[in-house]
């Protein structure tokens, strides 16, 4: 049965942050993530939550985080609630399986994008100057079209109601130093494994993006891993390049909201009962795809 959080507020925690979607608790040396049914779309949260949507993340991001600890290691202590600090015991039946405990880190101040696929805002950069963060492509690109090899291309991360803005690699090379290319690889080398992992399971990950922090002063992969709303998600069955696809993420949502007269501004729209409906189907999934996992 599918339910709906679209905040929580555990009273005996210490609220650390309330993000797009996101609610993060400190306890001691550790973070509780609980990813709520909130979303976000052009960087606005809707006032209408999709269902079990923080739940779908969780276990998605789980499943990554195992299939990818061999190339880096990440910031997940446990994602079983009963492994949890016993402050958290209270809230228990709202935390299961849609919160991560782990370990605080410091965060790098960038995105890691890697584009296997030209979409969304690379095609939009694309069409006007044939880049994307500074890298030329080849003329004659159409739309969702296949990039062999695959690009990474940086962002920088906005404040909270802002976008996001693609940069060079030069420029994340200034913010972040010379970690930029080991972080580089890194996230070329884990959309690669996960390329191949979800083709066998009909699904194209068309784009991704990853954030590291600093751990006790080792590089850890942190935040969320691979899910629809960090990535395209498009079934591989019904691809054909040469416009937008049809996928398991958030685009759907996003699609609706380009076909009405609204400034991608606050307020959001409110969304019909059938979109939110969809789109809860899609994430879910996703989830099935990759996982097996019904909730």
């Amino acid at each position: 049965m599918s339910e709906t959080i679209k905040e929580t507020n555990f009273d005996t925690l210490k609220l650390k942050a309330r993000g797009k979607v996101r609610d993060i608790y400190e306890i001691d040396e550790y973070l509780l993530i609980v990813a709520t049914d909130r979303v976000s779309a052009f960087d606005v949260v809707m006032d209408d939550p999709i269902p079990d949507k923080g739940k779908v993340l969780t276990q998605i991001s789980n499943f990554w985080f195992d299939k990818m600890k061999d190339i880096i290691p990440n910031h997940l202590v446990t994602c079983n609630v009963d492994e949890f600090p016993k402050e958290c015991k209270p809230y228990r039946d709202i935390l299961e399986k849609r919160s991560m405990l782990v370990k605080k880190a410091e965060p790098l101040p960038v995105e890691c994008v890697v584009r296997g696929y030209i979409s969304g805002s690379a095609w939009k950069e694309y069409k006007e100057n044939k880049m994307i963060s500074g890298i030329r492509l080849p003329d004659g690109l159409v739309e969702s079209q296949k990039l062999e090899p695959p690009i990474f291309t940086p962002a920088t991360k906005a404040p909270k109601g802002e976008h996001d803005e693609n940069i060079s690699f030069e420029k994340m090379k200034e913010i972040v130093g010379d970690v930029a290319e080991i972080i580089r690889d890194i996230s070329i080398k884990i959309y690669e494994r996960a390329k191949d992992i979800a083709f066998e399971k009909g699904i194209i990950i068309a784009d991704t993006k990853f954030e590291f922090g600093y751990i006790n002063g080792k590089l850890h992969l942190i935040d969320e891993l691979l899910t629809p709303d960090s990535s395209r998600f498009w079934p591989v069955d019904s691809y054909a390049p040469g416009g937008t696809q049809k996928s398991f993420d958030k685009q759907f949502l996003r699609d609706y909201l380009l076909s009405l007269n609204w400034n991608f501004s606050p307020p959001p729209p409110k969304l019909p009962l059938e979109i939110i409906e969809k789109t809860s189907e899609k994430y879910k999934e996703a989830l099935f795809r990759l996982t097996g996992i019904t909730l």
